[in-house]
C-alpha cells in the first residue's frame, strides 16, 4: 500500500510539473550520488531524433530531424561531497549537421553521509558554450538541484533545474524553470524501468503559454548488472515545440 500511494504522489508530480530535456545532447535525470573519490566515470550520451524539425528556426537553429547527438561525459570525484564532469556535445547529420558543437563543466556538491539526511541531495552548477547553429543561446549556466530516495524497489529523482542564457535570443529572460523528474521499480536486481519527464515553462512568473511550452516523456529502463557499469536507454515522445520523436542510450564505465 505505502508503494502505491508513494506512486500515486511521484506520478501526479509528473502530471503536473514541466521539465525540459537539456537540448537533446544529454537527456538524463540526476540522482544524488557522486562519483566516488579517487574515481573517474566516462559515459557516452547517444541521442537520435526520430521526427523533430525539418527547416532552419527563425534564430538560425539548424533542423533536428534525423539528427543523431554523441555527448562524452568525464566526471572525476575529488573528495566524497565533491566531483566535476566535463562534457564534449558533438552531432551528427546530414546538411552540415556534423560538428563538435561545444563543451561544459559542471561542478557538483552533495551533502555528506555524516549529515544523516533522510533523502539524497546534492546541487550541480553547469556552465559553458555551444554554436548558434545548434542551439541558438551560445553562453549558458544550469543550476541543478538534486534531491532523491528509494524505497525498497521504488526510486524517485527531483532535479528543480533554472537555466539562464548569457548570449542569445534569451538573454533577457532571467531564469528559466526546467525541473527533471525521474521515477523507476526494480523489476529484478538487474533491471527497473520507470518514466522519466522533461521540459520547459519559461521564465520564473512569466511563464509561456501552454502551447510554446516543451515537455518530454521516457520511457526507460535501467541496467543495474555491475556497479561499475551504468546503461539506461528508453523511448521519449514530444510536445508541439519539442522533438517529438527520440530514442536515447546511456552507457557509463567507472575506472
Amino acid at each position: 500500500m505505502m508503494y502505491k500511494n508513494l506512486l500515486l504522489i511521484a506520478s501526479l508530480l509528473v502530471v503536473f510539473t514541466t521539465v525540459k530535456a537539456q537540448d537533446n545532447y544529454e537527456i538524463q535525470v540526476y540522482g544524488a550520488d557522486l562519483v566516488e573519490t579517487g574515481r573517474t566515470m566516462f559515459e557516452l550520451h547517444s541521442n537520435n531524433t526520430l521526427s523533430g524539425s525539418k527547416t532552419i528556426s527563425e534564430d538560425g537553429m539548424l533542423p533536428t530531424n534525423g539528427v543523431q547527438h554523441e555527448t562524452i561525459e568525464i566526471t572525476h570525484g575529488f573528495t566524497s561531497f565533491f566531483e566535476t564532469g566535463f562534457y564534449f556535445f558533438n552531432s551528427i547529420g546530414s546538411g552540415g549537421r556534423t560538428a563538435y558543437v561545444g563543451s561544459h563543466i559542471r561542478p557538483r556538491f552533495s551533502a555528506p553521509e555524516s549529515w544523516h539526511w533522510p533523502v539524497g541531495v546534492s546541487m550541480s552548477f553547469e556552465f559553458g558554450f555551444q554554436k548558434a547553429a545548434f542551439s541558438p543561446n551560445t553562453s549558458t549556466l544550469e543550476i541543478r538541484p538534486i534531491v532523491d530516495k528509494k524505497w525498497g524497489g521504488l526510486y524517485i529523482a527531483l532535479n528543480p533545474t533554472v537555466d539562464k542564457s548569457f548570449a542569445g535570443p534569451d538573454v533577457n529572460r532571467g531564469f528559466t524553470f526546467s525541473p527533471n523528474v525521474k521515477i523507476s521499480y526494480d523489476v529484478s536486481k538487474v533491471i527497473a524501468i520507470g518514466p522519466e519527464y522533461y521540459g520547459s515553462t519559461g521564465p520564473f512568473f512569466h511563464y509561456d503559454p501552454v502551447s510554446q511550452q516543451d515537455h518530454q516523456l521516457f520511457i526507460t529502463t535501467d541496467l543495474n548488472f555491475d556497479p561499475k557499469w551504468e546503461v539506461n536507454f528508453g523511448y521519449g515522445v514530444g510536445s508541439q515545440e519539442a522533438d517529438k520523436s527520440i530514442i536515447k542510450l546511456i552507457v557509463g564505465r567507472r575506472f
